[in-house]
């Protein structure tokens, strides 16, 4: 079957905010007397809210209200937004109007939160680009288990072969081939991100094209 769908991850495939996201978040954390030092950006690519606490905090995850934290973090966001306008990666933009044209569906599946993805995608003027929108949040288990791709193409209403997959984080990856699916890796040249499991990578997000029929 030919390609039907392309199904986006957000954060470090349409937005490069990977390094914002690690800044504002250090910033936050040294505020708790929380370091960081030891981890690096790439340990947080396609992560979601628990895997990042629990990434951070370690052996003294137990020890702090996570709701309470996550609260204070969340309001701490609000307060530093990150501009994603400005953030869109290159290419962006015009790759999704031109699929969009050639008839091809859209659909996004990112780990972060709702509220994130619709502030990037609105403000970035993007959002009515997706048929479906889903967040990591809304299942139990985030990439890279499955469920995210696989609620996916339930939504579509379409056979895996049609789908294309495009991801940046080991984890994204990962949860797409578990999924069944074809997965395009946009090459990551910064954080040293494991990408091999991916079916093929590209510099560019234009250069998908060469992947549909």
């Amino acid at each position: 079957m030919s390609i039907k769908v392309v199904i986006f991850d957000m954060d470090g495939v349409l937005f490069d905010t990977e390094l914002f996201y690690f800044d504002r978040r250090k910033r936050f954390l040294d505020q708790k007397g929380i370091r960081i030092d030891h981890l690096e950006p790439k340990d947080f690519i396609g992560g979601n809210v628990k895997q990042t606490w629990q990434l951070v905090l370690g052996e003294d995850y137990d020890k702090w209200n996570i709701p309470e934290l996550e609260q204070a973090y969340s309001a701490y966001k609000l307060a530093n937004p990150a501009p994603f306008n400005h953030l869109i990666m290159s290419g962006a933009r015009e790759t999704l109007t031109s699929l969009k044209g050639k008839g091809y569906r859209l659909a996004l599946a990112s780990s972060s939160a709702m509220v994130d993805i619709e502030s990037a995608l609105k403000g970035s003027d993007l959002y009515q680009t997706f048929e479906v929108v889903l967040s990591g949040e809304d299942f139990p288990e985030s990439k890279p288990h499955p469920a995210i791709y696989e609620a996916a193409i339930a939504h579509l209403g379409i056979d895996k072969s049609e789908a294309l997959v495009i991801e940046d984080s080991q984890k994204g990856i990962e949860a797409g081939k578990r999924a069944g699916l074809k997965v395009i890796a946009l090459k990551d040249e910064r954080f040293g991100v494991d990408q091999s499991q991916a079916d093929a990578a590209i510099e560019t997000l234009d250069q998908l094209f060469q992947f549909l029929d």
